[in-house]
């Protein structure tokens, strides 16, 4: 391990890469201790014991910036949100944006952009139902509150949302791994030492005559969060081999081919992605509904349509957006129509399978059954600890903890490997010795 973090500061570009990604993260961290304007902070240190379970779902993926209100409080939410409203738009719902689709690198550029639009008005709305939502949960919170207040705080926490969205792709074109998995990894990860303290404080300062069965909860509660994190690198980890042969061919004077090789399918390609889709989708409703907040309807959707309680829609919604997700990215990154065109262009074929329409549908098939696993293990590992932490009466803190792990193991994993793949470009010894 040591050797591999010595051979990482050896290489002049990679130690520049990860210095600036650390960078990046500081001014993120430092974005998230600076308040909005017109806001009243003495109020504002009553969140904690007052929050509800909306604000503090995202209270969690902020890394504690909403409970301050700083220009960071939404976080990278927003422009998740757009990305996957673009994203779907290009499936032939808008015929500009699929043609674009199928562009390559110019077209991404041009879906880049209207991202980018999606989210200042994304931002906007949300920002605006914030400072409503704040308002009317913690009355007095929002100095001279009026529509011209409000309007300024949306635009103020929209600005620290598009300044995220820079700070990612600055990590994605200068850093080490996704930029926008980074931040939201550095939120979560800077979140913990609040929930740990509080679950201290609630079962071990305060725990009385139930100290012994606190102790037990925390042994049992010890022992799932070493299980996920086993169950998660080992899925992330699963591939399922494909043997690929490729013909000989003759080209002047030059044989090429003839060799045998395997396309490695994971069963998780679409890594922690959908969880975070699911997770954006779900919050923007509870957030518009602070408008209304009050109102029977709108209680109604943040009491049901969140995954922080362990109700059956909430529940029910939350998986079938990771499922359909899961199998939304994962076409999206691999596409069999190609890949059967690509082998059969190269002369490759799957031994006992026709190259063609045969093999695009036998790699289709292959997918679906691996992806089915994959996508029933992310709804799992995100579902399950929910219904546990409620059991257990832990902090609201912690009650996404399945969630946190899942996407903190994600990115970590995904990080080391784009690290391991620089070190071994150089040949050097990663962090896996082979």
């Amino acid at each position: 391990m040591f050797k591999t973090l010595s051979n990482i500061m050896r290489v002049e570009d990679l130690r520049k890469k990860i210095i600036f990604t650390l960078l990046i993260l500081i001014v993120y961290r430092i974005g998230n201790f600076i308040p909005v304007t017109n806001i009243d902070t003495d109020v504002l240190s009553r969140l904690d014991e007052q929050s509800s379970s909306v604000f503090g779902l995202m209270n969690t993926f902020s890394g504690g910036a909403l409970f301050r209100f700083s220009v960071f409080a939404m976080g990278i939410m927003p422009y998740i949100t757009a990305s996957i409203i673009v994203q779907l738009l290009s499936m032939d719902v808008i015929p500009t944006f699929a043609q674009w689709a199928k562009e390559g690198e110019s077209g991404r550029k041009k879906l880049a952009q209207f991202t980018r639009y999606g989210t200042v008005v994304l931002g906007l709305v949300q920002g605006f139902g914030y400072a409503v939502g704040f308002n009317n949960l913690l009355n007095g919170v929002v100095i001279d509150a009026s529509f011209t207040t409000y309007m300024l705080i949306a635009v103020v926490l929209t600005a620290g949302t598009a300044f995220l969205m820079w700070l990612g792709e600055q990590i994605n074109e200068k850093g080490i791994g996704n930029g926008i998995s980074i931040l939201i990894f550095a939120g979560i990860v800077a979140a913990i030492p609040t929930g740990v303290r509080q679950l201290f404080q609630q079962w071990f300062l305060d725990g009385g005559d139930a100290l012994f069965l606190n102790i037990v909860k925390a042994v049992l509660l010890f022992v799932v969060i070493i299980l996920i994190v086993a169950g998660v690198i080992f899925i992330q980890q699963g591939i399922r081999k494909i043997p690929v042969q490729y013909a000989k061919r003759v080209v002047g004077r030059k044989m090429y081919g003839g060799q045998s090789t395997h396309i490695p399918m994971k069963v998780n390609a679409a890594g922690v992605i959908p969880v975070i889709f699911a997770v954006s989708l779900l919050m923007f409703p509870a957030t518009i509904a602070q408008f209304w907040r009050g109102h029977a309807f709108a209680d109604w959707i943040m009491n049901n349509i969140t995954i922080q309680h362990a109700s059956g829609i909430g529940i029910t919604l939350y998986v079938l957006l990771i499922l359909g997700f899961t199998f939304f990215y994962t076409f999206v990154q691999i596409n069999p129509q190609q890949m059967a065109e690509q082998m059969k262009k190269n002369g490759g074929y799957i031994p006992g399978i026709r190259p063609g329409k045969t093999t695009q549908v036998y790699l289709t098939r292959v997918m679906t059954r691996i992806t089915l696993a994959g996508a029933l293990f992310l709804a799992a590992i995100s579902v399950l600890p929910l219904i546990f932490t409620d059991a257990l009466g832990l902090p609201q803190s912690l009650k996404i903890g399945g969630t946190s792990i899942l996407i903190v193991i994600g990115v970590g994993l995904e990080t080391m490997k784009t690290i391991e793949s620089q070190l071994i470009k150089r040949h050097y010894k990663g962090f896996i010795n082979k």
